[in-house]
């Protein structure tokens, strides 16, 4: 089970920290990463960051890694994504998922997620 939360609305330049915590994260090679996805009206859902639960490996989208850093706390299952600088074009709803696989296709994050969270709305105006 995945639950996100930090979801709120701020003014553009603000900062958000989201939250996913995953119940048995890392333990089985089918979760061993998080990745960290949004979704905006009308388009298609994308890549945002993602990490490996047993090591130190982080991946982001190119056109958010200046803004954007995700990171875990193992002992708590849960990672983090800290969002900073936001602007309009940030407004999703973000979801947090599990999978096997990670990696950067396109210069966007990419790979096999089995587990998806409900997902945490961001709105930034």
């Amino acid at each position: 089970q995945l639950v996100e939360s930090g979801g709120s609305s701020v003014h553009a330049g603000g900062s958000i920290m989201l939250s996913c915590n995953a119940s048995r994260y890392g333990d089985s090679d089918d979760i061993k990463y998080m990745g960290w996805f949004r979704q905006a009206p009308g388009r298609e859902r994308e890549g945002v960051a993602c990490i490996y639960s047993r090591g130190t490996t982080r991946m982001y989208t190119d056109s958010l890694k200046d803004r954007f850093t995700i990171s875990q706390d193992n002992a708590k299952n849960t990672v983090y994504l800290q969002m900073n600088s936001l602007k309009p074009e940030d407004t999703a709803m973000y979801y947090c998922a599990t999978g096997s696989s990670c990696y950067i296709l396109a210069r966007v994050v990419a790979g096999r997620f089995n587990y998806w969270g409900q997902g945490t709305q961001v709105t930034v105006s």
